[in-house]
């Protein structure tokens, strides 16, 4: 079969594979795919010889070999909008799973929302301590209160703070310190306090899902655990 603007009958498909890679979309590229395969055959029927034309069957077997892939096209791009739909649909069940828990978010804020009330996190230790202690400091930086958890191996550590009747609502500061070494000397560690999910924003696909909490919205990788 003659060739078509320098395009040899053997290399169609390398053609269509270059304007896959160059498309945008995939509906789009199946488009581009389209055209230039009719545009090649139109040109191969148009300069073949006349008094040797080519054989039907070989016409056939390359729309047939298009067709193909094709569907291989449609069947790829379907199955990647059922797996972005699932992976949505995962997402939202996730999240209305999530409002009304407990996200334990690495800050050192506090809210007490009533006087005498409970204030609960997480305290994370790479290393065993003979003690843990816990410090509460109101807004104007003065302690109120100290509690000990005592010794405790690495990992993390729930607790709960009971407040005095006599402290207010309001935002308060926890310092959590381990113990470590033979000196017993005390070296700040993470915290995580936790507050009520009241709602859950999606990133797109479900990816860069957040929670939105009474101290504004946190990434869900700022999250220690749910409870």
């Amino acid at each position: 079969m003659s060739d078509v603007s320098g395009v040899g009958s053997g290399n169609i498909y390398e053609q269509i594979n270059r304007a896959n890679a160059k498309s945008s979309t995939a509906s789009s590229g199946m488009s581009e795919d389209r055209e230039m395969f009719m545009k090649l055959l139109i040109a191969q029927l148009q300069n073949q010889d006349p008094t040797s034309p080519a054989d039907t069957s070989d016409f056939m077997e390359q729309i047939s070999t298009m067709s193909n892939v094709e569907s291989i096209q449609n069947l790829a791009t379907t199955m990647e909008t059922m797996s972005s739909t699932l992976i949505s649909s995962q997402a939202a069940l996730q999240a209305s799973s999530m409002v009304g828990q407990r996200a334990y978010v690495n800050t050192n804020i506090a809210q007490l929302t009533q006087e005498g009330g409970l204030v609960d996190g997480v305290v994370s230790t790479d290393a065993s301590s003979s003690d843990i202690r816990i410090s509460i400091y109101d807004g104007a930086g003065n302690r109120v209160d100290r509690v000990s958890m005592g010794a405790m191996p690495p990992g993390d550590h729930n607790f709960v703070w009971q407040a005095n009747e006599s402290l207010p609502a309001g935002n308060y500061r926890i310092v959590a310190e381990a113990a470590t070494g033979a000196d017993g000397k005390y070296e700040e560690v993470a915290t995580y306090m936790g507050f009520n999910i009241n709602s859950v924003t999606l990133g797109q696909n479900g990816i860069g899902m957040k929670v939105n909490t009474n101290i504004g919205s946190i990434d869900m990788s700022d999250v220690k655990q749910l409870g």
